[in-house]
C-alpha cells in the first residue's frame, strides 16, 4: 500500500448514527493529530450529508491539540439545504471535548461571469528537484520530533521554486512558492480531491510568517499552531496533476501570524484560495538551545 491509498483510508468514516462519523487519527511524524487531517476529514464529514453540490469554501477553528493515538468523531449539523447552496456545520470532537469547528458551502454547478489574477512567473516544476530541507549536518541539529516529521516523506511531493534556508535567521520575504502533486493517483473523484486539497493547504502556510524575523520555524522555542483556516475553491481541482502554492504573509501580530495561499494550474488557472492565522510566539523556557547550522 503507497502513501497515498494509506492516507485515503483515513476517509473512510465510519457511520455511527445520523449525522454521526468516526474516523482514525494519522501521525505525519509529529506525535500529534495535524491539522490538515482534522480539516480534510471534516470536510469529508460534511459532504456525506450533501447531494448534486461541491464544496465551495469552508472556515475553521482549531480549539485544542488532538491526540493522534484515539479516534475523532464528526457530529454535522445540515444548517441548511437549498436548491443552489447547502450549509453544514461540523463539530470534531475528542475526548469528549471539541477539537475543531468548521462551517462549509456547497454548490451546485453554475456558469457566469469570470476574471483572475495571473500566476507568478516562477520555474516549473520540470526544472526544479525534489531536494530536501536541510543537510545533514542541520538534520542532526533537530529534535527527533522534528527530524521525524521532515525525513517522513508523505502523500505529495513538493518541489520549491525559492531555496530558503530555514536556519538562515536573517530577514527575507515572506513568500514561499511551492509546487505540489499526489505522489500516487488518486481516483477521479472531484469530492475527494477538495479534500485532499484542505490536507495539503496545512503544510507551509503559516510558517511564511515567520520568514521576516530572526527565527527559524525549526527552533523548538517556537510555538507554532494553527488557529483558523479558510479555504475557497473556484474550479475543480486534480491533485494528480502539478499545482503551485503561492504563500505569503501581509503581517504578524499579537504573537499571530497570518498568512494567505493562491493555488494555481500548470497553465496558470487560480483554482483555489486560502488563508491562515497561527500562533508565532517564543516560548519561555527553551527546550533545547536553537544553533542555527550552515549547509
Amino acid at each position: 500500500m503507497n502513501a497515498m491509498q494509506k492516507l485515503l483510508e483515513f476517509f473512510q468514516l465510519e457511520k455511527l448514527e445520523e449525522n454521526l462519523y468516526r474516523a482514525q487519527s494519522l501521525d505525519i511524524g509529529t506525535g500529534r493529530i495535524f491539522g490538515g487531517q482534522v480539516l480534510s476529514q471534516a470536510l469529508a464529514a460534511a459532504y456525506r450529508t450533501v447531494e448534486n453540490k461541491q464544496a465551495h469554501s469552508f472556515h475553521a477553528y482549531f480549539l485544542r491539540e488532538g491526540d493522534v493515538k484515539k479516534p475523532v468523531v464528526f457530529q454535522v449539523d445540515r444548517a441548511r439545504n437549498g436548491r443552489s447552496f447547502d450549509n453544514r456545520r461540523v463539530v470534531v470532537i475528542q475526548h469528549g471535548r471539541p477539537i475543531l469547528n468548521l462551517a462549509a458551502s456547497f454548490q451546485i454547478e453554475e456558469h457566469g461571469y469570470e476574471h483572475q489574477v495571473d500566476a507568478p512567473k516562477i520555474p516549473l516544476p520540470d526544472e526544479l528537484d525534489e531536494k530536501p530541507f536541510l543537510s545533514t549536518k542541520q538534520m542532526n541539529s533537530l529534535t527527533p520530533r522534528m527530524r521525524r516529521l521532515m525525513t517522513t516523506q508523505g502523500p505529495f511531493e513538493f518541489r520549491f521554486a525559492d531555496d530558503i534556508d530555514p536556519f538562515d535567521l536573517n530577514k527575507n520575504e515572506p513568500i514561499r512558492q511551492i509546487w505540489f502533486k499526489a505522489r500516487h493517483d488518486v481516483p477521479d473523484n472531484q469530492a475527494l480531491h477538495r479534500q485532499l486539497m484542505a490536507f495539503v493547504s496545512d503544510f507551509h502556510l503559516v510558517a511564511t510568517s515567520t520568514f521576516p524575523h530572526p527565527v527559524s520555524y525549526l527552533d523548538p522555542t517556537l510555538q507554532i499552531a494553527s488557529l483558523d483556516h479558510a479555504m475557497w475553491f473556484h474550479h475543480d481541482i486534480n491533485v494528480n496533476d502539478w499545482l503551485l502554492y503561492d504563500c505569503f504573509s501581509p503581517v504578524a501580530s499579537q504573537g499571530r501570524g497570518f498568512a494567505q495561499g493562491r493555488v494555481f494550474t500548470l497553465d496558470g488557472r487560480l483554482v483555489a484560495n486560502t488563508s491562515q492565522q497561527g500562533l508565532i510566539r517564543q516560548r519561555d523556557k527553551a527546550r533545547k538551545p536553537f544553533v542555527p547550522q550552515k549547509k
